[in-house]
């Protein structure tokens, strides 16, 4: 089974796709991680995140990067987003993403495309989303934990900007997919959100096997 959970940052989709590895011991893809990386590696070589040729060049970043604390950062956000703009970057991502998804077992994949570009047919799609005023205070909360000092106002305006770059780039934009579940998490705790997702899947996997042929080798009740 392939779960493709997508949506805006810090509309709470990271933390339901990891919920939802672990309720169905599904293991679990942070995609925009692999962005971030990017966007650090572009940073650490002097790049430029907006040039298309610096931004591939940062998709080859070791895999020690995708450990580093700093890809948390806002300002790595950022950077992720201006180099997830590029076709070639996402290209270049598309087969790592692809064979995650795609490996024995199923998998649960987090990011903003999961559901229409990277597996489509994938059998549970969530698109997660919350206000702006909501991502914003959840986002502010995080940074005031980890020391931050980025105001409110700053964070609520940058998540605008990426939420614009991310739904009105060429490539890949940030979009639910025509069969997706859309969960608005504005005004639910991360228990109900957590809830609520898992009861959409088992709605779902209720009505695929319902739906299924039966084993004509299978015994039916009386």
């Amino acid at each position: 089974m392939i779960i493709a959970v997508d949506g805006p940052t810090a509309s709470g989709k990271g933390t339901i796709a990891k919920a939802l590895a672990a309720h169905y011991g599904l293991p679990h893809l942070d995609t925009g991680l692999l962005y971030r990386a990017v966007g650090r590696q572009v940073s650490l070589i002097g790049g430029d995140p907006d040039n298309a040729a610096d931004a591939l060049a940062g998709c080859d970043f070791p895999d020690a990067l995708l450990s580093d604390p700093e890809l948390r950062s806002e300002h790595i956000g950022g950077l992720a987003s201006r180099v997830s703009i590029h076709p070639d970057v996402r290209q270049a991502l598309y087969e790592r993403q692809r064979s995650f998804a795609t490996q024995p077992g199923g998998a649960v994949l987090d990011g903003r495309d999961i559901g229409t570009v990277i597996a489509p047919e994938a059998e549970v799609k969530l698109f997660v989303t919350a206000s702006v005023a909501a991502r914003a205070e959840r986002r502010f909360r995080e940074m005031q934990d980890r020391g931050g000092s980025a105001t409110l106002e700053d964070i609520a305006a940058n998540l605008r900007r990426r939420d614009e770059r991310d739904s009105s780039r060429a490539a890949a934009p940030l979009i639910p997919a025509p069969n997706a579940y859309l969960i608005d998490t504005s005004a639910l705790g991360r228990d109900e959100a957590i809830a609520a997702v898992i009861a959409v899947v088992e709605e779902v996997l209720a009505a695929a096997n319902a739906s299924s042929p039966r084993d004509p080798d299978t015994p039916q009740p009386n």
